[in-house]
């Protein structure tokens, strides 16, 4: 089964269920906020996927950090910010079964599900 994990209210989550219900695309969605999220799914994803592109420094959620929790970032120091403050993720995460993909862009989606 295919999983969209993210936020509701994401603005590019919001565009790949857009683009997963367009195309037929039967998928679970995980919301962070809703469904929880714990040290083993972000784990699992950092074992596949890069934390440091996980972490979304762009965000509203990371500019409301203190230059402290900002500081000498380590893995194991991003994904426990990550686990207290989702909005620090960037989204959507999407999981085929067989591959993580972070973010979203219709051609790679295309490409994934050709």
């Amino acid at each position: 089964m295919v999983v969209l994990y993210g936020i509701k209210n994401c603005d590019t989550v919001k565009k790949a269920r857009v683009w997963l219900d367009a195309n037929g695309i039967d998928y679970q969605f995980h919301d962070y906020r809703i469904d929880g999220l714990t040290s083993e799914l972000l784990q699992r994803f950092s074992s596949e996927l890069d934390w440091s592109a996980m972490l979304n420094r762009s965000s509203t959620s990371w500019r409301q950090l203190s230059q402290e929790q900002q500081a000498d970032l380590t893995e194991s120091k991003a994904l426990q910010l990550m686990l207290e403050i989702p909005t620090l993720i960037k989204r959507p995460i999407l999981d085929t079964g067989s591959k993580l993909m972070l973010g979203f862009k219709a051609d790679t989606y295309q490409a994934l599900f050709k």
